[in-house]
């Protein structure tokens, strides 16, 4: 349930309609935006009488959410939400361009990719430290190593670390030192993490299952902010289809239809969603045009050398040349990064 309040409510009249919110066994959940300000009531709201609410002073209308998403629902937020990664923004206009290496190598590699990302004008730096594989035998990833070589890659870059979490025994040392948690398509929806997730002080990236429907993918981030964290980023990596040629089928639909559902930032992973480098030029530029808050790219500067994707890594050069003509895009639908 959520109730709007006229404009220019004063701070005693909202604190008024909060007690009365919480008196009826309520959590007030308060969102104050430009042009006006809502509580949005979770709980039980089924058998609440709205006409309670209706006739204080204060309050405009009282409306009743259908859908089971509440925190994540853009009724309760009609603005879009701004994530804060280690001073990069995210959403409301601005972009994360997120670059690296599908996996940490050595020390050398992840630096060498690092200062190449930043120079062509990426704001956050991706690798995999512990790499989810379909196979037992392929190459897992080098673990707490790998995810030190990160954090040298950070010193020398000031770049914020983005890495994926798979177990929540790592989680004390990913809240430390990591800046933006990503929890892969396999785990959307493994709910005792994300619940895990809810009491950490990082934001989180979180990927679209393999799967999973957008109702799907939205509650899975509504368990991360019902535990008590509330920065959760969405990102679309291609869903599986009847399709072979292409490694999975990227949706850039998801983009309008999660404005419409929910205040979080969307970005696109055309990478993984390919699988194939000669297909991030152009679906990274159509993701811009749709809208997107960011995007995750893969580069390599020997991706025919690489010990995980790299057939869908960009070079470096080409990322770099990539960036600039996203620039231009970004510009014309009103983005920035």
């Amino acid at each position: 349930m959520i109730i709007v309040l006229k404009p220019r409510t004063a701070e005693e009249d909202l604190n008024r309609v909060v007690k009365m919110v919480e008196g009826k066994g309520l959590e007030a959940h308060v969102v104050r935006g430009e042009e006006m300000t809502i509580i949005g009531c979770i709980g039980d709201t089924v058998r609440i009488d709205p006409r309670l609410f209706e006739v204080d002073r204060s309050v405009d209308k009282v409306m009743h959410v259908q859908e089971p998403y509440k925190l994540a629902n853009r009724a309760f937020h009609p603005e879009d939400s701004t994530v804060d990664v280690s001073g990069v923004k995210v959403g409301g206009g601005h972009m994360a361009m997120i670059a690296g290496p599908c996996s940490v190598e050595t020390e050398e590699q992840v630096i060498e990719v690092a200062r190449a990302v930043k120079a062509a004008g990426a704001n956050l730096l991706r690798g995999g430290a512990f790499k989810p594989r379909t196979s037992p035998y392929s190459f897992q990833g080098l673990g707490l190593e790998g995810l030190d070589l990160l954090c040298k890659a950070k010193e020398e870059t000031g770049l914020p670390i983005v890495t994926e979490l798979m177990s929540a025994e790592y989680l004390e040392i990913f809240d430390e030192k990591v800046d933006l948690i990503q929890i892969g398509a396999r785990n959307m929806q493994n709910f005792d993490l994300l619940k895990q997730l809810g009491q950490t002080k990082r934001p989180i990236l979180l990927k679209r299952g393999l799967n999973a429907t957008y109702e799907e993918w939205v509650m899975s981030a509504e368990y991360i902010m019902a535990s008590g964290n509330e920065n959760v980023i969405l990102c679309e990596r291609g869903v599986r289809t009847f399709e072979t040629y292409t490694r999975n089928t990227l949706d850039l639909q998801a983009i309008p239809v999660l404005r419409r559902m929910t205040h979080l930032p969307v970005i696109i992973d055309p990478s993984h969603a390919g699988g194939k480098w000669w297909l991030v030029d152009s679906m990274a530029k159509a993701a811009v045009a749709a809208g997107a808050d960011g995007l995750m790219i893969e580069v390599h500067n020997n991706p025919e050398l690489a010990l995980c994707d790299g057939g869908q890594s960009l070079k470096p050069t080409k990322y770099a040349d990539l960036l600039k003509q996203l620039s231009k895009i970004a510009a014309a639908v009103g983005k920035e990064w």
